[in-house]
């Protein structure tokens, strides 16, 4: 599926966002805006090394795979498939792939804070039931 773009939206997939080991610019290939997002693909027994940002909190999301992430405290956490990890700027992490496959995340980042509940419904629409 080729990447398509729409008045307001993109789709796409991060098959069509470059191939082998590495960074997928998701940002840069949808359009975002309003925060950084990549997915990176690590090979198993890869190990980056630390990291660390002077502004930006990270959101890690395990879509493929096994990681082990560790942080500046020396705590290590085994995070498998649809896992969520939440990171300060300041705080030193590093991740690795320890499953027998490749390790596909998504990682997002950004700064400055929640928006808040800002949706709205269009005229003649009705919310969906259930807790919100």
């Amino acid at each position: 599926m080729a990447i398509e773009k729409g008045d307001g939206y993109a789709v796409g997939n991060l098959d069509d966002m470059g191939e082998g080991p590495g960074f997928r610019k998701v940002r840069r290939e949808l359009d975002v805006t309003a925060f950084g997002v990549n997915a990176l693909v690590l090979p198993p027994e890869i190990d980056p090394g630390f990291h660390y940002h002077e502004q930006q909190e990270e959101l890690y999301f395990v879509h493929r795979g096994e990681a082990e992430f560790e942080f500046g405290d020396g705590s290590t956490h085994r995070v498998g498939p649809g896992g969520v990890v939440r990171v300060d700027p300041a705080t030193h992490r590093k991740f690795r792939n320890v499953g027998q496959g490749e390790l596909v995340l998504l990682v997002a980042g950004g700064k400055d804070g929640y928006v808040g509940r800002d949706g709205k419904l269009p005229e003649g629409e009705e919310r969906i039931p259930g807790p919100h």
